[in-house]
């Protein structure tokens, strides 16, 4: 590979086949589902949105609300994309989709065998003071939060 100023170097890319997929799930009392997971790559516990991955034959609506299910139980009833972004540019292609989902209905969960996750449902203020204090520091739930808070403050769209 040759680098920008001409001279021969290395680039690693890590693809992925799919995309990403990131649920701001908000109930009709302002709460938001957040899923909490051991991270292995991190070593530590984390409270994200639910997320997961769509095949690369899965409309990325159709992922979401599937991966809503599999995690939480919760099924919904109306969906908006919200938004797309690179994950991590500098070693990856991988993008995400961030939808909200509201409408919501309990249900059982059946998470893959690889995940022990607790669901919790928080006032959706206090997810965003989470953001802000370092609580949450997953990119994607942080960026489907602040998506949501930046709207209800009429900055965006």
């Amino acid at each position: 590979m040759t680098r920008p100023d001409g001279a021969p170097g290395i680039y690693g890319v890590v693809r992925f086949p799919g995309r990403a997929i990131g649920i701001v799930a908000i109930d009709d009392a302002d709460r938001v589902v957040l899923v909490g997971q051991y991270r292995y790559t991190l070593d530590r516990y984390s409270w994200e949105i639910p997320e997961g991955a769509a095949r690369p034959d899965e409309a990325p609506l159709a992922a979401a609300a599937r991966e809503l299910a599999e995690e939480t139980g919760i099924r919904a009833r109306d969906w908006e994309e919200i938004g797309r972004l690179d994950i991590s540019n500098s070693v990856t292609d991988e993008e995400a989709v961030l939808f909200l989902a509201t409408g919501l209905e309990a249900g059982q969960p059946e998470p893959e065998g690889t995940e022990r996750l607790q669901v919790r449902l928080i006032p959706f203020d206090d997810a965003v003071a989470l953001v802000a204090g370092g609580g949450i520091t997953d990119a994607i739930s942080v960026l489907g939060l602040q998506r949501i808070a930046l709207r209800r403050a009429g900055l965006v769209e």
